[in-house]
């Protein structure tokens, strides 16, 4: 009988009545349930549960009001996940003695919770409060829990979408595989899965059809020691892992930093103070730009046993002292696991503390426009259950999500650890976000160049993004839909290249931006003859008010970038050409795009560059480089490019 069945009962308690009538145990417990009980007890201390178990079941034979051995079947039988009979064994043991031992109320209760039977285990920590004989912590711990047992049978009537699908056979196999990271663009998934008792990394990238191919051992980084809780840069070249009683280490465990360089990973790299100390550091997350690290430690400053730390890189490129996510997110329990979305400003985690289904639940957290994040927001029954839930990261454009799930070997029943992805309710959802994908090279031989990549927000005029193509040239940025971006991308020798996206308006991701970005060397001059170098340079991040030529404050970024071009190489003559789409009077547009070049001109001349240095002519529409058959078109022929003149 669940006791379900026994709410009856504890109303009859808490109203002060008499309890239904039970065998009371006598006050001499017989000698052979006794020695049967002390067995008991001699083969828990040689940790033999089950053993200790028949010995207990014997000694209730022999005395079935031997209070003390049900409430120790009870507890091994909950430690062994019979909760059923566990329910059953403290249900009979309260009937009988409800105020006897207070304390198995509260035990009682988180049987209740592993059932789900959360109403129950309301009432039951409703009744254990009224007791005496409890300290400050036992009360604490009780009134904690019966705030998850009130959000749960909450949660239980109120489920959230949720239909989880194994990866398949070419990530999950018999062995346990856990703890996903992936790359912004879906492509790259690395994890961990045991093997021979250890953990090692594994890594699957996926083809253009969605399909996974066969998981494979990361052989640069797999040790004799353990590898794991680890994160992938948004680019997939940087990996971030924990390793324990690593050479070099400060404390138990440590994070190390590794890149993907010339086509393999180096050498691990222990990433070293203030981000490692003498305490436990584990659970990494980057964020997509690479100047935040989010992650789990149970360093001094703390306020429960594992904490969420940040820690912002600094302009030298080193780690800032590290900071406590504080009381919003962190609880006095274990609050780890972090993943921070590429979007900036949603954070995914699990938490024993925060009101939630019991055990570890997953939560997440958004950050506001003042750096202030909200409350965490439990994801949900059956996301979440009383079970322990793994970690959980999600997919760029915010549609799937990636965690662990335990399930049933369907070889030997026994439960093991796969990845699964479902679909996460819109409401749980990140800001969905936009990759811009690129290559740069030189416009002239075609060599891949490492540049410095920028990304602006054009209204805030505040860098959002720096970082730096590889080695082959190859760059990868993240862009939260709901903003308009401006991209830099610069090099010394040559001259800049700069895009704009315009997602203001967007309430969805849109598809991936793919950019081949050639930049132009700056050659000297060798001839006296003036010349005009056929390429334009064209300036995306200079905007007009409509129909006019009055050069809006959005503009400025892009122009001072031009002006600082010219001061650096004192040589350099330029043509500003400014262009239109075909709308409107043909004479008119040739009028407009004239005032527009004069503009740049004169702010560059205001700017203190020589006037001999500049000139400018305007072409109408007569110039398209796109038919000008849609907005999107046009937009890109209304344009301010300037030539070099040798």
């Amino acid at each position: 009988m669940a006791f379900r069945a026994s709410l009856l009962f504890l109303f009859v308690l808490l109203s002060g009545l008499s309890a239904p009538a039970y065998t009371q145990p006598s006050t001499t417990t017989p000698p052979k349930a006794k020695k049967l009980y002390d067995k008991a007890g001699e083969a828990l201390r040689n940790a033999a549960p089950e053993k200790a178990a028949h010995y207990l079941e014997a000694a209730l034979d022999a005395f079935p009001a031997y209070f003390e051995a049900r409430i120790q079947l009870a507890g091994i039988r909950s430690d062994q996940g019979k909760y059923e009979e566990a329910e059953a064994l403290y249900r009979e043991a309260l009937e009988a003695r409800p105020t006897y031992r207070p304390i198995v109320w509260y035990q009682a209760a988180v049987v209740s919770m592993r059932l789900q039977r959360f109403e129950d285990a309301v009432q039951q920590l409703d009744y254990y409060l009224t007791l005496p004989s409890r300290n400050h912590q036992q009360t604490q711990l009780a009134e904690s829990l019966r705030q998850k047992a009130r959000f749960s049978a909450t949660a239980l009537q109120h489920p959230v979408p949720f239909q989880p699908e194994s990866l398949g056979p070419a990530i999950n196999t018999s062995l346990p595989e856990y703890l996903p990271s992936l790359s912004a663009d879906g492509q790259l998934l690395v994890f961990t899965r045991v093997v021979n008792g250890q953990e090692d990394f594994f890594y699957s990238v996926r083809d253009s059809a969605g399909v996974w191919a066969e998981a494979t051992p990361l052989h640069e980084l797999n040790t004799l020691q353990n590898e794991g809780a680890h994160c992938l840069s948004a680019d997939g070249r940087t990996l971030l892992f924990t390793a324990c009683n690593y050479p070099g280490g400060m404390g138990s465990c440590d994070l190390f930093i590794s890149t993907w360089e010339n086509g393999t990973w180096t050498k691990a790299h222990h990433l070293g103070p203030p981000v490692n100390t003498a305490s436990y550091e584990s659970q990494p997350s980057l964020s997509a730009d690479g100047n935040t690290l989010v992650f789990t430690s149970t360093r001094p400053g703390g306020l429960g046993k594992n904490d969420l730390w940040f820690t912002f890189r600094q302009p030298d490129g080193r780690w800032a002292t590290p900071q406590n996510a504080g009381p919003l997110l962190n609880t006095s329990e274990d609050d780890q696991a972090p993943f921070l979305h590429p979007d900036g400003q949603t954070l995914y985690f699990m938490s024993k503390g925060h009101p939630g289904m019991g055990n570890f639940d997953l939560f997440f957290s958004r950050k506001d426009s003042t750096g202030t994040w909200s409350t965490p927001t439990n994801l949900g029954y059956p996301i979440n259950t009383s079970a322990h839930e793994g970690a959980l990261i999600v997919q760029a454009n915010g549609k799937k999500a990636f965690f662990t799930k335990e399930v049933e070997s369907a070889s030997n029943g026994r439960p093991v650890t796969d990845i699964y992805t479902f679909d996460l309710y819109p409401a749980a959802r990140p800001q969905a976000v936009t990759l811009v994908k690129g290559r740069v090279r030189d416009a002239q031989n075609g060599e891949p160049l490492a540049a410095s990549i920028q990304i602006r927000d054009v209204f805030r005029s505040e860098a959002l993004t720096q970082s730096t193509s590889t080695s082959d040239g190859t760059f990868l940025v993240c862009l939260p839909i709901g903003k308009d971006y401006a991209l830099h991308v610069q090099k010394a020798g040559y001259i800049f290249y700069s895009d704009f996206f315009r997602l203001s308006e967007l309430t969805d991701s849109t598809s991936d931006f793919q950019l081949d970005v050639r930049l132009q060397a700056i050659q000297p001059v060798v001839s006296s003859t003036d010349r005009l170098d056929p390429t334009p340079v064209v300036l995306r991040n200079v905007f007009f008010s409509t129909g006019s030529a009055a050069l809006l404050e959005t503009s400025q970024d892009e122009l001072l970038r031009l002006h600082t071009l010219l001061e650096t190489h004192p040589d350099m003559r330029i043509q500003l050409n400014g262009h239109t789409d075909d709308v409107g009077d043909a004479q008119a547009n040739q009028r407009l795009s004239e005032q527009r070049a004069k503009a740049v001109y004169d702010f560059l001349v205001a700017k203190g560059i020589a006037p001999n240095r500049l000139s400018y002519q305007g072409f109408g529409a007569t110039r398209p480089v796109v038919a000008n058959d849609s907005d999107a078109h046009r937009s890109l022929n209304r344009r301010t490019e300037f030539i070099r003149i040798y």
